[in-house]
């Protein structure tokens, strides 16, 4: 075979690379399928959130997160989620201070996830493009960004890769340096840079719909060069 040597050399020059490099953590569960162990309450109930046959089940009521009991700065983050009723809301917040503010929501960089018949406003028209409904990244609470694909202030994604009510999506998040990718069901779609803040809290947020997840784990990356501006302070 013609590209064998090339095919080993390729190889060797990784192995050497990733030996050389500082390694990533291993994959850690932040949902252990039975329990809520690893999460805080902020602001919402002991009704809010259950799990369930592996399942991470929130009502949605009232609205508020729950947070990762610690920071993160520089990771990939995979989860699974699915709306149980139409027009269901929700989301995850990165490098939040996980401090409820206006609508009891914290500052964070939120990774939507919106129904996709949000939408629809009462009489079955689109009331705005479609991409904003399929894993819009945004600053929300004070944090400022750069969006990649602008809606406003906000990244909306380049294709509509949500699926609907009752069917699970796949979200990977590549978050590095204020840096977020977001890839949605198999495919990168959006992103969103120049985060005013690069540590932080997870957050899983209830906004009035039931929501349930799964599959929730992280890989945290080497960190980077941060200011202490750039750093949520840490809740005691």
């Amino acid at each position: 075979m013609k590209h064998t040597g090339r095919v080993i050399s390729i190889i060797c020059l990784w192995s050497a690379c990733t030996t050389r490099a500082e390694p990533a953590g291993e994959w850690v569960d932040l949902f252990n399928g039975t329990n809520l162990n690893g999460w805080v309450d902020v602001n919402t109930s002991s009704n809010t959130w259950k799990a369930e046959n592996g399942v991470l089940k929130c009502s949605g009521l009232p609205i508020g997160v729950m947070r990762s009991e610690k920071q993160y700065e520089n990771f990939i983050l995979e989860i699974e989620w699915r709306h149980m009723k139409k027009k269901g809301n929700s989301g995850i917040f990165l490098w939040s201070d996980a401090v409820p503010a206006k609508y009891n929501l914290p500052l964070g960089m939120e990774v939507q996830m919106l129904e996709l018949d949000w939408i629809n406003k009462g009489d079955g028209k689109p009331q705005a493009h479609i991409g904003y409904i399929s894993g819009e990244l945004f600053g929300a609470g004070g944090m400022t960004a750069t969006p990649d694909n602008p809606r406003g202030k906000r990244s909306m994604s380049k294709e509509l890769r949500c699926k609907g009510v009752g069917e699970w999506n796949h979200y990977l998040i590549v978050a590095v340096d204020g840096t977020v990718k977001l890839s949605i069901n198999g495919k990168f779609v959006n992103g969103i840079r120049d985060s005013s803040k690069k540590k932080g809290y997870l957050c899983l947020e209830s906004e009035g719909s039931p929501i349930e997840f799964r599959h929730i784990r992280i890989q945290e990356l080497p960190p980077g060069i941060l200011t202490e501006n750039e750093t949520v302070p840490e809740i005691q």
